[in-house]
C-alpha cells in the first residue's frame, strides 16, 4: 500500500525519510515553528512589538513589517534588533526538555547528521546536540558585511568538514547575542535575497552540500509564510542543484493555521500542487504528531 494518508505522505515517503535520517542523508531545516511553547511564534511576537511600540498600520501581524516600522521609528536598525532580542528574553517560556521523547531538536540530534541549517535565532540545536554526546559546532551566515565571513568553525580546518559527532548548526538568520546578524525587517530579507543571488561564495562549501546534495526536512515552516518562499527562492537562486532531490516540510494544516475550515481541503491541494515544483512533500499536522508518528514508525 503506498496512498498518502490524511498526513499527506504516502508510505514510501516515510520509508525514503526515515531511512535517510538514520544514515545521515538528509538537512534538517529548523524554523520558529520548532520552537514549541519555549519561544512565541513570529505573529505573537509581531503582535507584541506592534502593541508595545505603537504600530501605525493594520499589518500587526507581519513581523518583517512590525520591525521594519521600529527600525524608521528610531533610525536604528541594530537597536531595532536589540529590542526584539529584550523582547524574546522576557516572553520566553520553559526551555526545551531534551529529554522528552517527542522534544524535535532532541529527536534530530540523535541521527548521524552533520549539518542542520536554521533560520531560528536561538541555540536550542547546540543544546540538544550536546546533549546527545555531540560536540557540535555553529557559524552564521555572512548576508550582511558586518558579518565575517571567517565566524565561528570556519576559521578552522575542522570547520570545513562536518561530521556525525561534530556536526555543524548553520544560522542562516543569525543569532540573538549578534544583533547585527539578525535578518528579519523586510530590507533585510531583499538584502539576503541580493547578497545570496549576487554572491554564491557567501554559502560556504559545506553549506552547499547539504543544500544541494542531500534532502531537506523542513521543520517549523509556514507553507504560507512569504518570507519562506522569499528564503527558498533565495537558496534555489544560489544553488539552482537544491531541487534535485525530494524533500518534506512538516506543515501545520489549513484549519489549523487561519484559513476557513470549508475551503481547507482546496488550500491543500494548491499547496501541495504548488510545491511539487520544487519537490517538496507535505506533511500535514502539528509537529508533535509528526515527531510521534516518526518514533511509531521506527519502531
Amino acid at each position: 500500500m503506498n496512498h498518502a494518508g490524511v498526513t499527506g505522505l504516502t508510505d514510501a515517503e516515510w520509508d525514503r525519510l526515515i531511512d535517510q535520517l538514520q544514515h545521515g542523508d538528509c538537512t534538517p531545516f529548523l524554523g520558529a515553528g520548532a520552537c514549541g511553547k519555549s519561544l512565541p511564534t513570529g505573529i505573537q511576537l509581531s503582535r507584541h512589538l506592534a502593541e508595545k511600540y505603537d504600530h501605525l498600520f493594520a499589518d500587526r501581524d507581519d513581523l518583517a513589517r512590525v520591525t521594519q516600522f521600529m527600525t524608521v521609528r528610531f533610525r536604528d536598525a541594530i537597536y531595532a534588533k536589540t529590542l526584539l532580542r529584550r523582547e524574546l528574553d522576557e516572553l520566553a517560556g520553559e526551555a526545551p526538555d531534551f529529554d522528552d521523547p517527542l522534544e524535535p531538536h532532541a529527536i534530530l540530534a540523535e541521527f548521524p547528521i552533520s549539518v542542520f541549517i536554521t533560520t531560528n535565532y536561538d541555540n536550542f540545536l547546540m543544546r540538544a546536540l550536546k546533549h546527545a554526546g555531540k560536540r557540535p559546532q555553529h557559524a552564521i551566515c555572512p548576508w550582511n558585511g558586518g558579518i565575517d565571513r571567517d565566524n565561528g568553525p570556519f576559521a578552522s580546518a575542522e570547520g570545513w568538514s562536518p561530521k556525525p559527532e561534530t556536526p555543524l548548526v548553520y544560522h542562516l538568520h543569525g543569532v540573538l547575542d549578534r544583533p547585527e546578524s539578525i535578518a528579519v525587517t523586510e530590507d533585510d530579507y531583499v538584502e539576503f535575497v541580493t547578497s545570496l543571488a549576487r554572491d554564491r561564495a557567501i554559502l560556504p562549501p559545506s553549506i552547499q552540500a547539504a543544500l544541494t546534495t542531500k534532502p531537506l526536512l523542513f521543520i517549523g515552516y509556514g507553507l504560507r509564510d512569504s518570507t519562506f518562499r522569499i528564503m527558498f527562492n533565495a537558496l534555489l537562486s544560489a544553488v539552482p542543484e537544491i531541487n534535485r532531490r525530494s524533500h518534506v516540510s512538516v506543515q501545520l494544516r489549513p484549519g489549523d493555521d487561519g484559513v476557513d475550515k470549508d475551503v481547507e481541503q482546496l488550500t491543500m491541494e494548491y499547496l501541495t500542487d504548488f510545491y511539487r515544483k520544487w519537490r517538496i512533500s507535505i506533511y500535514w499536522g502539528t509537529l508533535s504528531e509528526f515527531m510521534m508518528e516518526l518514533r511509531q514508525r521506527m519502531g
